[in-house]
């Protein structure tokens, strides 16, 4: 039986955060302001075609799936790249920690400078709807933040887990995480994450503070041509 996290897209959209999506029964998406994932029903044609028919021109889409999805010929292939899915291994106690603030509308701009100086994954403006992000501060500059992003039934995603390169090394990342993970777990569900194969210092990061590997995933991105 294929577990709810094989499928992280789809049954996010399908149950917790349906509210925000875009689409039918055969294909569906985030609103791409918010995050690009997007997930076909199933491998069917008519879903793949589904699929196709989301994005508009020059749109991209990030597919994330256990197994790899044909890209419709209608669309091009951008990337492909393997993740790791890692749940936590029990939950997190919730911490206390004075430097850690909530994040709002008027950090948009701020926190999107910070992603896209660390790349954590993709990220928008608007990429905080789907869950409260907290941060951290240095004589008024953000330098470290981590949040949550898809929610299926039972678990939530901690996400956007980086910190500005001269401050790196000193701990911030292993605190906003456990803060995040202790919130959500205060919640009731169960923490996970993804990262890419390839980052094997995150990774045994992510083990040492009491993730496990659950299974690899795949992530494809597309784009529908001009």
């Amino acid at each position: 039986m294929m577990h709810v996290l094989d499928r992280p897209v789809w049954n996010a959209l399908a149950t917790v955060h349906a509210g925000f999506a875009q689409g039918s029964e055969l294909a569906k998406r985030y609103d791409p302001t918010i995050v690009p994932f997007a997930a076909p029903a199933d491998l069917t044609q008519a879903s793949l075609d589904a699929l196709a028919s989301l994005p508009a021109p020059s749109e991209v889409m990030v597919i994330v799936e256990s197994q790899p999805v044909e890209t419709p010929p209608s669309l091009e292939t951008v990337m492909d790249a393997v993740l790791v899915q890692m749940v936590a291994e029990k939950p997190f106690e919730p911490i206390e920690d004075p430097r850690i603030k909530p994040l709002g509308e008027a950090d948009a701009e701020e926190m999107l400078e910070l992603a896209n100086l660390t790349k954590p994954g993709p990220f928008t403006l608007r990429a905080r709807a789907l869950g409260t992000f907290w941060g951290i501060r240095e004589s008024g500059r953000l330098v470290a933040m981590a949040g949550q992003r898809m929610r299926q039934p039972g678990y939530a995603e901690l996400s956007g887990l980086c910190t500005r390169p001269e401050f790196q090394g000193q701990g911030l990342g292993k605190t906003m995480m456990r803060f995040v993970a202790g919130e959500i777990s205060a919640r009731g569900d169960a923490v996970f994450l993804h990262a890419y194969r390839s980052n094997v210092g995150a990774i045994a990061m992510y083990e040492k503070m009491g993730f496990s590997l659950r299974r690899e995933m795949h992530m494809r991105v597309t784009k529908r041509p001009n």
